[in-house]
């Protein structure tokens, strides 16, 4: 379970290289740029040093450098290659991000009965979210279709390979929205947790998610006298919440500073 953990905050370490990345991208200065890292991860990942490293790194290939002996090599190489034919991003986020949850994946075989039971489900929504959100950008920003299937990742709750590969070739969102509801709308209802999506157009990946999360929290009927179970529950509970809060407050309000600080560059 430890381990588990700590792989699970891999996730934040990626955010920090991404916002290394970006923040040196649309020439934020230095102390701009530390001002977006969380080192409170750093700290749990016991990775100070190598935050603080990349932190004064001041080009791309220098960064690309650094990383080649690390778990990201290949995904920082291959995005920062992209993006400099390309000038575009998505790859190299989307690198990482596969990166994660293939690891995350991996991680779930070394977990024990009991840990695997409520764990596995847990990265298999999480999962599909994510492929679903990968899917969602990848249609709103036109990306090459066989590009886009090779960011997608082979665990599924819901919907597997052909249902996926069906979204992929869908070219509008006007389309691909309908659809997710379609696939998702009777799912729930084989293990008898009627829960319906309905999704927001003005949030769409977050009422997406909130669906699963509602699943996940409702297949789970914990027994209080089996402390195991209980215990795991809790922990994943309040992962769970913390990352809501991360991800719909905290990182929001820092995506807009990048995104007004770009602005401004650009106009100069």
């Amino acid at each position: 379970m430890r381990k588990f953990l700590k792989n699970y905050l891999l996730k934040y370490e990626i955010q920090n290289i991404k916002q290394v990345i970006i923040s040196l991208i649309i020439g934020m200065k230095q102390e701009e740029r530390r001002n977006n890292i969380n080192f409170l991860v750093e700290v749990y990942l016991d990775n100070t040093e190598f935050i603080e490293d990349l932190l004064k790194l001041t080009t791309l290939d220098e960064i690309r450098i650094f990383l080649k002996r690390s778990i990201y090599n290949i995904p920082i190489r291959e995005g920062i290659l992209y993006f400099k034919k390309n000038k575009e991003i998505f790859v190299l986020e989307a690198f990482l991000d596969q990166l994660y949850y293939n690891h995350l994946n991996e991680q779930v075989k070394n977990l024990n009965k009991k840990e695997k039971t409520m764990i596995s489900l847990f990265v298999k929504y999480k999962t599909e979210i994510y492929n679903l959100n990968m899917l969602y950008r990848g249609i709103k920003n036109k990306i090459d279709k066989k590009l886009l299937s090779q960011f997608l990742i082979n665990n599924y709750l819901f919907l597997n390979e052909e249902k996926l590969k069906y979204l992929l070739n869908l070219n509008n969102l006007d389309d691909f929205l309908p659809m997710v509801e379609l696939l998702l709308k009777n799912v729930t209802k084989a293990d008898q947790i009627f829960i319906t999506l309905k999704i927001d157009t003005k949030h769409i990946i977050r009422s997406i998610e909130q669906f699963y999360i509602t699943y996940y929290f409702k297949k789970f009927t914990i027994k209080i006298d089996d402390i195991d179970f209980f215990t795991i529950s809790k922990i994943l509970e309040v992962l769970i919440k913390k990352e809501k809060e991360i991800k719909f407050d905290i990182l929001p309000r820092v995506i807009k500073i990048i995104h007004k600080k770009f602005k401004v560059l650009k106009k100069i």
